[in-house]
């Protein structure tokens, strides 16, 4: 008897493991299957062309229909920011054409003014409406690139450069401005290269550049190069009225101008635009600046 109940008992087991191991099979292909589904969604939606599907009501189609919901409002957020995107690009490029033309005329009527036969008066007119259309047309033309670089339509193409070529270009382009302010302007670099858009890059350094030139009255700047292991690095040094500790964490925002340059030309882009391309080179920019000594511009451009 005994032995009757142990050999049912058994048995119980033995179906019992049956059971429990063809429910495991079950429950895991049942899982991989829907595993699969949500991986070919997921490629769907990657490569766009993800649709809707039918879904029954167990628990991990539950969690499938919540994916599908998810995916198909991403996808709905891709296309309206690209149409967006798109409408932003044919803004700039009708601000950028319709504006284009009537500021060179006034550039060119206002300079062919001043070479007429003016009173002092007249002539001193003439020469503020040239100073403030040049000054317009600075601010349209770095707002459409600000613009373009932000939304995309511009992209960098980066690539392994030698550096001196470039810098030596600013140099050239800033020498009249240092000489007419008595400025030293010295630049040593030698067979440096780094990865790098040389067009944005120039624009970049120039900028910073351009604002030593600003706001240094008495003697010099220097460019200099250093290399290091995984960066090449241009020091754009200065002697001029210096930045407070203050205001350094913000002289990179778009638009900032500080108190004591507000009488001075710029919109307060020029720093925010070239560390925006710097950083599009996986590079970046720092500043050390004491008041009254100086400051110095670090541009760390990446070698890889």
């Amino acid at each position: 008897m005994l032995l009757r109940e142990c050999g049912l008992l058994l048995l119980v087991l033995i179906v019992g493991a049956v059971f429990a191991i063809a429910y495991a099979i079950c429950s895991h292909i049942r899982m991989n299957r829907q595993i699969k589904k949500l991986d070919e969604m997921l490629d769907k939606a990657i490569d766009g062309s993800f649709t809707e599907s039918c879904f029954d009501e167990s628990a991990l189609s539950y969690i499938e229909n919540k994916m599908w919901k998810y995916l198909s409002m991403s996808e709905i957020s891709t296309k309206k920011t690209a149409e967006e995107k798109a409408k932003i690009k044919t803004l700039i490029a009708d601000i950028s054409h319709q504006t284009k033309t009537p500021v060179s005329n006034i550039l060119l009527y206002s300079e062919l003014l001043a070479e007429c036969d003016l009173s002092d008066m007249e002539k001193d007119y003439a020469n503020r409406i040239f100073s403030q259309s040049e000054k317009l047309s600075f601010l349209i033309t770095s707002l459409v690139k600000l613009s373009r670089l932000e939304t995309g339509i511009i992209s960098l193409s980066p690539k392994e450069t030698v550096i001196a070529p470039m810098l030596q270009d600013i140099v050239v382009q800033a020498q009249a401005k240092a000489e007419e302010k008595g400025l030293e302007l010295t630049l040593a670099c030698h067979d440096e290269k780094a990865v790098f858009d040389e067009k944005w890059t120039n624009e970049a350094v120039w900028n910073i550049v351009d604002n030593a030139l600003k706001y240094t009255d008495k003697g010099s700047i220097k460019i200099t190069v250093k290399e290091y292991e995984m960066f090449v690095c241009i020091e754009i040094s200065d002697t001029g009225r210096g930045i407070s500790e203050e205001e350094q964490a913000q002289i990179f925002s778009r638009f900032y101008r500080s108190e004591s340059t507000v009488s001075e030309e710029g919109i307060g882009i020029g720093l925010y635009l070239a560390r925006q391309i710097v950083s599009a080179e996986n590079g970046y920019i720092k500043v050390t600046s004491e008041i009254k000594k100086g400051s110095t511009f670090s541009v760390f451009l990446s070698k890889l």
